[in-house]
């Protein structure tokens, strides 16, 4: 059985939930095969995770071309000006990497009344 414990009078209580979604669309360098591809993907990932603990990051679409790239981030916060904040962050890190393109960035704001 498991209990709740209502919170102290000093703690926040969130009423509201947002997530962030932002879907990054790339074009990929120099890259001749699937396997290139993945060699060039898997840092991007890996510093975005790193830079942003909290959010999570993951290829999500154009996997048999290799080109093309797109990667999906999310984010949860209380707060819907820290989820744009960290999603445009993030946006601006993938952006800056010289080995590829940011062709389009889309973002996507749903709260918990959605």
């Amino acid at each position: 059985m498991t209990s709740v414990v209502p919170p102290s009078d000093d703690s926040e209580v969130i009423d509201q939930v947002y997530v962030g979604a932002l879907t990054l669309d790339l074009l990929l360098g120099d890259v001749r095969s699937l396997k290139q591809k993945r060699s060039v993907l898997r840092p991007v990932i890996a510093e975005v995770q790193k830079r942003f603990p909290a959010v999570a990051v993951a290829e999500t679409g154009d996997n048999d071309l290799h080109r093309r790239a797109e990667i999906g981030v999310a984010v949860v916060s209380g707060t819907a000006a820290n989820c744009t904040e960290v999603l445009d962050q993030c946006e601006r890190l993938v952006a800056g990497r010289p080995e590829i393109e940011l062709l389009s960035a889309r973002q996507r704001l749903y709260g918990s009344e959605d």
